[in-house]
């Protein structure tokens, strides 16, 4: 029979080893939150990539049609630049808030200077007929669709992690190792919710 002294201390033992595989529950759950929006962000990264692609490929096609557009086909290549570095930033610590706004901020000066420049497609009959512009308008639309997913789907994953790095008790182990919160891809204007405008 064991004495009430050694009882209490396997009681205690009992107690801390439970306690103890509970937070390692939380962290783990921490750890896989945190990869899944990072991983979210990965997506849009890859979509953001592609439409970075397809830009150039645009104003290159409509550069023979438009020649008296310079200005808004520099301004073009400028804004799809400045968003790539921005992409490039964001993707190397997604979720941190200074990244995350300085990539919703050049995205939204590539939509304008994007849907400016296919705007003014409109005025060159022969270049909307081009088949190479059309597939690839059509292409900009079909990555703008899946960005869109892609946007959403991060931005899930970054609630479900910042609402766990938030509740009692994960906001003490969030705390003990340093689970900063995310921040959300949000739009800067309400016009930037809407898709690049690409008409055929």
């Amino acid at each position: 029979m064991l004495s009430g002294g050694v009882m209490g201390l396997l009681i205690a033992v009992g107690v801390i080893l439970l306690l103890t595989i509970y937070f390692v529950g939380i962290y783990n759950n921490l750890v896989t939150l945190r990869n899944r929006f990072k991983n979210a962000f990965s997506q849009i990264d890859v979509q953001l990539k592609r439409r970075y692609d397809l830009i150039p490929n645009l104003v290159e096609t409509a550069k023979g049609y438009m020649k008296h557009e310079k200005e808004t086909l520099e301004a073009v290549i400028k804004a799809r630049n400045t968003a790539l570095a921005a992409s490039q930033r964001a993707a190397s610590d997604p979720g941190e808030a200074s990244a995350m706004q300085g990539l919703s901020t050049a995205e939204l000066a590539l939509a304008g200077s994007v849907n400016r420049f296919l705007g003014l497609t409109e005025a060159y009959p022969d270049l909307k007929a081009n088949s190479n512009m059309l597939a690839l308008q059509e292409e900009l639309t079909s990555t703008e669709n899946k960005i869109s997913f892609a946007r959403q789907a991060f931005n899930d994953a970054v609630t479900e992690y910042n609402t766990s790095t938030e509740v009692f008790p994960n906001n003490i182990i969030a705390g003990m190792w340093r689970f900063q919160t995310a921040a959300l891809f949000e739009l800067s204007e309400a016009s930037q919710r809407d898709p690049v405008k690409v008409s055929f």
